[in-house]
């Protein structure tokens, strides 16, 4: 059984009822794939009030807290990368340990 981390673009995308993410989701609770999300990719899609797709979401992933090992390694990607974007930091490190392919979002506008 392979092993599936979301970020927060990929939060988002159920959010915003994405046919392809929707999918994606729907075909691994079929598979019986239980997806990881790092507690900060939650705390950076969330934003209160009812978040419908998200909370539907969340109830077919696993809620994983992160630890001083993941914040050391995010820190020493960041170093490495020269970034400072913790969260996907931590989004790699996870998928790192878990052996894990990460489901994102393309960005909405070209990257400059």
């Amino acid at each position: 059984m392979r092993t599936i981390v979301y970020d927060t673009g990929a939060l988002l995308d159920s959010e915003w009822r994405s046919p392809d993410f929707l999918a994606l989701h729907d075909g691994l609770t079929r598979a019986r794939i239980r997806p990881i999300v790092p507690v900060v990719v939650l705390a950076q899609a969330w934003r209160g009030g009812p978040q419908h797709q998200i909370s539907r979401v969340l109830k077919g992933c696993d809620i994983i807290p992160d630890d001083q090992r993941t914040g050391r390694a995010a820190g020493v990607a960041c170093g490495a990368s020269e970034t400072a974007d913790v969260v996907n930091a931590i989004v790699v490190t996870t998928a790192v340990q878990y052996q894990a392919s990460v489901v994102t979002s393309a960005p909405a506008t070209p990257m400059t």
